[in-house]
C-alpha cells in the first residue's frame, strides 16, 4: 500500500475511519521507538490493530490523526500495535504505510465521498451534495437529494469503488444542498 496525499472533502458529512474510534488511554505516538516491537496498547477495554512485518524489507509508517505523526520504521520481523482511539477532532485514525521513506505520488490528489456512519435521516443525504472541479479529466461525484444508495460514494466499510485521483493543481468544489 502506498502512502498517498489525500483530501477529506466530506469530513463534515461522514467519517471514513480506518479504525473504529472509542475512548481509550493511548501512549502518545511521539514517545514510540522508531523500530523493533512497538506497542501503544491503551488497556484491556477495547480492540487494536496489529501489524507484523513478515518481509525482508523495512516498512515505513505514519499514524495519522488530526496531524500526520512522524515517520516510524517497522524492521523485518518486528510488530506494531495501536489501540483504537479517537482523533482529537472527532474523526478517524489512519495508518499509512510505504516501502520507501520518500512519499512521491507525483502530482495526484486522491479523494472520496463517504456516507458511512451517517445514519438514517441524515440532512446531508436529504439535501444531496456534489463535487465538481475545473479539470474535465478529473472525475466528479454527485449524490442526488434523498439518494441513500449513491453510487458515487462509499456506503459500507468494504466499498472499493469511490476513490478518485485528480492532478494536484485541480480546484475542487463541494456543494451541499441544491446549487443556487
Amino acid at each position: 500500500m502506498y502512502f498517498t496525499k489525500a483530501i477529506g472533502l466530506l469530513a463534515t458529512i461522514g467519517t471514513l475511519a480506518s479504525a473504529a474510534p472509542t475512548s481509550m488511554n493511548v501512549t502518545h505516538l511521539s514517545n514510540l521507538p522508531t523500530h523493533g516491537s512497538v506497542n501503544t496498547n491503551g488497556g484491556n477495554d477495547g480492540g487494536s490493530v496489529n501489524i507484523h512485518n513478515n518481509m525482508k524489507d523495512t516498512i515505513y509508517y505514519w499514524s495519522v490523526s488530526q496531524d500526520a505523526g512522524s515517520m516510524k520504521t517497522l524492521e523485518p520481523g518486528a510488530s506494531y500495535t495501536e489501540s483504537w482511539r479517537t482523533n482529537p477532532d472527532g474523526g478517524g485514525i489512519s495508518i499509512k504505510m510505504a516501502m520507501k521513506p520518500e512519499q512521491v505520488d507525483g502530482d495526484t490528489i486522491f479523494w472520496d465521498l463517504s456516507l458511512i456512519d451517517m445514519g438514517t435521516g441524515s440532512q446531508f443525504t436529504e439535501v444531496g451534495f456534489a463535487v465538481t472541479s475545473n479539470d474535465s479529466g478529473c472525475p466528479s461525484a454527485t449524490c442526488a437529494p434523498g439518494d441513500t444508495a449513491c453510487a458515487d460514494a462509499y456506503l459500507v466499510w468494504n466499498d472499493d469503488h469511490a476513490t478518485h485521483g485528480c492532478p494536484a493543481r485541480t480546484q475542487m468544489t463541494l456543494n451541499i444542498g441544491p446549487a443556487a
